[in-house]
């Protein structure tokens, strides 16, 4: 799974939004310590923007910026060939990846927060999708043939947004957590149902739902 088979199976924007407030709520409750956690969300990261995130604490990322303008998606696998520092001399993002970026969404492209130290985008695949769009978009890629998996690390990167089964949580989050994670629980909050106290007693009997007032705040969930 390549970055265009994420584009063709990614929901709408405001879809995929609620979705990754889920991701992050639920891993607050499971995870009190933020330096633990997968997923994350600042629903005040900037004026009139957003940001959902991933980090697996290995090299692998992605970050989702959503706006007005609508959202843009950047994912990097540090092991992926399409790396920027990967194969070149010089530090450059692979063909294509952002070739065709719009300009409003151009900022994101070269974000501080996206790039390292000397200005250099850390990614290796992109997607956007203006709000009037009714499908997402992908810079046309030719991806290297040599290597394992799909070449630029999507197929594990947005594999929680390509399923967005309480299942496919449930399990992921059982074996990254090593605890039982209830699965009609994570459907709850996967829903987009206002959080509980007996919500957050079955995911996690440690944390109780006001100790979780800034999380709450910092994603915008419902109570």
């Amino acid at each position: 799974m390549t970055v265009f088979d994420v584009a063709r199976a990614l929901p709408g924007i405001e879809a995929l939004r609620s979705h990754c407030q889920g991701l992050a709520m639920l891993d607050a409750v499971l995870s009190p310590e933020w330096d633990a956690r997968f997923y994350s969300y600042d629903a005040h990261w900037a004026e009139g923007k957003q940001m959902a995130s991933m980090r697996d604490g290995i090299g692998g990322e992605y970050a989702i910026a959503f706006s007005a303008a609508g959202a843009y998606v950047r994912g990097f696998d540090h092991e992926s060939l399409m790396s920027p520092w990967a194969r070149m001399d010089v530090p450059a993002v692979w063909p294509g990846v952002v070739d065709d970026v719009p300009e409003v969404f151009r900022p994101y492209v070269q974000e501080p927060a996206f790039c390292d130290e000397r200005g250099v985008p850390a990614i290796t695949c992109c997607l956007w999708r203006g709000t009037p769009d009714t499908l997402w978009q992908t810079g046309a890629i030719v991806f290297p043939e040599e290597g394992d998996g799909a070449p630029d690390g999507a197929d594990v990167l947005f594999e929680l947004l390509v399923d967005r089964s309480p299942e496919a949580y449930a399990k992921w989050a059982s074996e990254y957590y090593e605890v039982p994670v209830d699965v009609e629980a994570v459907r709850h909050v996967l829903a987009g149902h206002p959080l509980t106290a007996e919500i957050v007693a079955v995911l996690n009997p440690d944390i109780e739902l006001f100790g979780l007032a800034e999380d709450i705040a910092e994603i915008g969930y419902p109570t």
